[in-house]
């Protein structure tokens, strides 16, 4: 009994934990699995189209304004009051029509003055000739008287007084010496009539200034002074003084547009354009008459002159609209306008490279139509530009470029 009862303590001690445990269960070893496989990427197909070499041409608009072929503000060219005037604003005149007339009271007293001196010199002149010629017939006595004892000296030597001789040369020095005198005061005559005969001419032309005339043939668009209106006389380019009226040519008009820096080089004179005026509901075709060949530095535009034929609807300063086509003669590359990006005034496209990636390439435009844009920089003409829709893709994508039309 000592001996076996350790044991048996043992035994119920096991049969009790086992009974408390519940059965003991193995643990089940899972295989290792075999790791999957990962799925190949599915590149995106797109749509490509290869620069065109073409002629391009592009419909430009600009504006203008149509302006008087001349217009010009008539001044005095005397100060005085205005007498008359004939015209007022919307009469039309012809060139050489008198407008207005002043009325300068002392201008005839000038011309009293001028015409007096002019006669007096004319006296002055005619008392020298008269001079000359008595000094001319002194000097011919005194010649005569001189020459006449010099042949008795020789005749008969002693006969005649040397004193006498000397006298005798003496008056015929002097006689000479008139005759000189008279003469160069003819020529002082001469040079007083050409001095009183400018200043005749002078005031004479100052007097036809009363009258004011058409320059040219036109309309008065402005009349600034009335009857009675002391007129200032005009003799400067920067005088204040206030013009009498003011006359522009309308049979032609001006139409000045303002051309884009961008078109300047292709724009010429000789050029066609049509010419629409919106306010009368009218298009005339005409050319480019002159241009200004110089660009406004604030602007970034050039002016280009149109005359224009007025047949009488016109009115200046009414605008229109200037269209105009321009051509390259020499091919250029162009690209389809879906396939520009514009971002923050630069322009870029998406080409496929060798690899098959996107690629983004900056380029440079030129002319614009209604579906194409002409690059001058950035592509060659065996580029693959991408047309697709570009909402799912991604510069540095992988694709798989199909020319633009294959299925």
């Amino acid at each position: 009994m000592p001996t076996s009862f350790p044991i048996l303590i043992v035994a119920l001690s096991l049969i009790a934990a086992s009974g408390c445990s519940g059965p003991v269960s193995a643990k089940r070893v899972e295989p290792e699995s075999a790791p999957v496989p990962a799925k190949s990427e599915k590149r995106a197909t797109v749509a490509f189209v290869h620069p065109k070499s073409e002629s391009v041409s592009r419909a430009v608009s600009f504006s203008g304004e149509f302006r008087p072929y001349q217009t010009v503000d008539l001044h005095a060219k005397v100060a005085g009051y205005l007498k008359s005037i004939s015209v007022d604003a919307g009469s039309a005149v012809q060139e050489g029509q008198t407008i207005a007339t002043l009325e300068i009271p002392e201008m005839e007293a000038d011309l009293a003055q001028a015409a007096a001196e002019r006669n007096r010199t004319l006296a002055e002149l005619a008392r020298a000739r008269t001079e000359i010629e008595r000094a001319e017939a002194s000097l011919k006595l005194a010649t005569v008287s001189h020459d006449r004892l010099l042949r008795a000296v020789k005749s008969e030597p002693g006969i005649i007084a040397q004193q006498e001789i000397d006298e005798a040369a003496a008056r015929k020095f002097a006689a000479e010496a008139q005759l000189a005198s008279t003469k160069a005061a003819l020529a002082v005559e001469d040079q007083r009539i050409a001095v009183a005969s400018a200043a005749e001419r002078r005031t004479k032309a100052m007097a036809a200034y009363t009258r004011i005339v058409a320059p040219f043939s036109g309309v008065i668009t402005k009349r600034y002074a009335d009857p009675g209106a002391m007129i200032q006389a005009g003799t400067a380019s920067q005088t204040q003084a206030m013009p009498v009226v003011r006359l522009a040519e309308i049979r032609r008009l001006r139409l000045v547009a303002t051309v884009p820096e961008s078109a300047v080089p292709l724009v010429r004179e000789g050029l066609r354009v049509e010419i629409k005026v919106p306010s009368i509901n009218r298009m005339i075709p005409a050319s480019i008459s002159r241009l200004a060949r110089d660009l406004s530095p604030v602007s970034r535009t050039m002016e280009a002159e149109i005359d224009v034929a007025n047949p009488g609807s016109l009115t200046p300063g009414m605008y229109a609209d200037v269209a105009i086509r321009l051509d390259k003669p020499e091919p250029s590359l162009t690209v389809p306008v879906a396939t520009i990006i514009n971002s923050g005034g630069n322009r870029s496209v998406w080409v496929v490279s060798e690899s098959s990636s996107i690629e983004e390439r900056p380029i440079v435009t030129g002319f614009e139509s209604g579906s194409s844009y002409e690059v001058l920089s950035g592509l060659l003409a065996s580029d693959r530009v991408i047309v697709s829709n570009r909402s799912l893709l991604k510069p540095g994508q992988t694709v798989v470029a199909r020319a633009a039309g294959e299925n």
